[in-house]
Formats: C-alpha cells, sequence, structure tokens
C-alpha cells in the first residue's frame, strides 16, 4: 500500500517519501479501511517534519483525518463495503494515519459516513469542520444566538477559521472575520463576513483589564495576545471559543471580564470529543449546519504532491481546505 513515509536517517536528518509499504506494517485494530480521501491540517504538517510533539515515534504516517470504506472488521455495525470517516483520536500523531491506502483503527473511532455527504466533502469539512461546530455549539451553549451582536472569528481564512465563518453566516449571526491577509478579504465577504478586520486592528497595546465591550462571543483560532484582547472585549455574558496557538501559548489576562462582565472561556478539544456527540454532529455538519462553500474552499492534492501542499501550510501560505485523493 502506498502511503507517505516519514522517517529519520542514520545521520539524524528527517525524509518524506511515497513509497510501498506492507500491510503487516499497520498497527492493531479490530477495523481495516481503504482510505480514499484524507486531509491536510497543520498538525499533519507538522508530523510531516517529524515534529516529536505530534509524531511519537519514527517512522511514520501522517494524517489526522480519513475517509473511506470498510475492508473488514469485527464490529457487527461495520461490514465490509460501509462508507465511513476517522477522524481525531490518536490517528496521524500516535499511530499510522491517514495518508495511506489503508489504515487500521479500533471501530470505536469509526463513524458511518452520513448521508447527503460524500467522502471527499467530509474530508474538506475534517477535523477542521468538527472543530468549527464544536465552537460553534460552544456559543450556543452559552447563549450566542443570532441577534445577540457581531461574533468574531480569527484565523478566518485558515481552514477552521473559514469554515467557521461560513457556518456562522449561515446560521445568521453577524460574523466580523479577522485576517492578514487582505488579498483573501473579498472572498471573506462573499462567505459572509459582515466585516473584516486586520489582526493588527485587533490587538491593542493597552493593558487595561477591560477595554470597551464589542464581541457577542468569538471563535478564536489563534491564541495568545489575540485571545487576551478579545477577552477583554467580550459583551457582558460574552463567550469565545478557542482551538489555537499559532499566535502563542502564553494567555496574559486578569479575572476582571470573568467577574464583571461574567463571560466564558471555552477550550476546544475535537480530538477527545465524545463519540455520541461526534455522531450527533456530523449528522449537523452533512444537513443543517454544512457550509455551502466546500468546494469553493478545496484544494485537491494526491499523496505525489503532497509535499508541496505542507510545505505552503507551515509557511501560511494556505487559504482554506487541502484534501488528499488516496485512489484514482
Amino acid at each position: 500500500m502506498r502511503c507517505y513515509y516519514v522517517n529519520r536517517r542514520a545521520d539524524g536528518a528527517i525524509t518524506q517519501q511515497v513509497v510501498d509499504r506492507p500491510e503487516n506494517e499497520l498497527p492493531e485494530g479490530n477495523t481495516r479501511v481503504r482510505v480514499q480521501w484524507s486531509s491536510l491540517n497543520y498538525k499533519d504538517a507538522l508530523a510531516a517534519t517529524g515534529h516529536s510533539g505530534v509524531a511519537r515515534s519514527l517512522p511514520h504516517v501522517p494524517g489526522i483525518d480519513a475517509a473511506g470504506v470498510v475492508e473488514a472488521s469485527t464490529s457487527p455495525d461495520l461490514p465490509p463495503g460501509t462508507p465511513v470517516i476517522v477522524t481525531s483520536y490518536g490517528l496521524g500523531s500516535e499511530r499510522w494515519g491517514g495518508w495511506s491506502e489503508q489504515i487500521c483503527v479500533p471501530s470505536e473511532w469509526v463513524i458511518p459516513l452520513p448521508g447527503n455527504l460524500t467522502a471527499r466533502e467530509a474530508m474538506i469539512l475534517g477535523t477542521a469542520g468538527i472543530t468549527a461546530g464544536i465552537g460553534l455549539e460552544k456559543l450556543q451553549l452559552h447563549g450566542i444566538v443570532p441577534g445577540c451582536g457581531p461574533v468574531l472569528v480569527t484565523g478566518a481564512t485558515g481552514g477552521v477559521g473559514i469554515l467557521a465563518l461560513r457556518m456562522l453566516a449561515q446560521q445568521n449571526y453577524e460574523v466580523v472575520a479577522v485576517s492578514g491577509k487582505r488579498a483573501q478579504w473579498d472572498r471573506l465577504r462573499r462567505f459572509g463576513a459582515h466585516q473584516v478586520l486586520d489582526r493588527a486592528e485587533l490587538v491593542h497595546a493597552n493593558n487595561r483589564p477591560l477595554l470597551p465591550a464589542r464581541w457577542a462571543g468569538a471563535i478564536d483560532t489563534v491564541g495568545g495576545t489575540t485571545l487576551g484582547t478579545i477577552l477583554r472585549e467580550l459583551r457582558p455574558g460574552g463567550c469565545v471559543a478557542a482551538c489555537g496557538l499559532v499566535g502563542g501559548t502564553e494567555l496574559t489576562t486578569t479575572v476582571y471580564p470573568f467577574l464583571l462582565r461574567g463571560i466564558t472561556l471555552a477550550g476546544i478539544d475535537s480530538g477527545a470529543y465524545p463519540r455520541e456527540r461526534r455522531l450527533a454532529l456530523w449528522q449537523r455538519l452533512a444537513n443543517t449546519w454544512k457550509p455551502d462553500c466546500l468546494e469553493d474552499v478545496a484544494i485537491e492534492t494526491d499523496l505525489d504532491h503532497l509535499h508541496g501542499q505542507v510545505q505552503a501550510i507551515l509557511a501560511g501560505e494556505i487559504a482554506g481546505r487541502v484534501v488528499v485523493r488516496l485512489t484514482a
């Protein structure tokens, strides 16, 4: 089976090759899936560089998302030929991932492909879509509904950001997109942004514990100083769903926004999202929450051309979602 194989040479250098490997190298698992589509996420790009925080051991095959059909399973719910999705958990980090023509995983990781969703569309969504969907769930759980006021989406041209923007817009939220990529601003407006801000406009040098209240809620994919500023600008009762750290892992804040405005900081952990809630979320993503922009944000590649896209996402040059074709 062909796969994108990351290894370490004797001199310590990390190598990436598309190679054929025997099936007996697959990890243990009671469900084997023939992969048709995968995707490229920032986490995958780190794994492709041999980053020890993602690729726990080498050799390794990245790919935290996979969609295909069941080849064999001991689960009676997954007969051969069943179209399925596998995302998150340890796929592509702790074990052989979706950049391979086959994967082997526990059946608990496997989600039957919902109706109204193709395998390709499922991978345009992938973990990014799950993350955006959880963010929308978090906002609604804390009472942030259409009509409450502007909702901020940071990193709006990235995979999570662009899907969150469109999902919120389709649910009639007033969305304010934040991006430093001015060439993409017209595109963000077409996807439903009421307003677009440069990321430099969002970060204040002012260190006051509270700033003028602007946002009813936010889905933040950046972290760091950006997240610290959003917390100080949330309206009373506001909520920010946070899932990113490209802007830094440190968070400088005070208790004042929490005590004086009653705000909520809600973290998103898509990797460990409970199975039952994951099943329900995939149904929403395939139906009422399905972004109508999936083909517009998709960049298609295959294993042989994947390395160039890895370099592009590491350089911050990708706007949208990269889907990886595994079958002809």
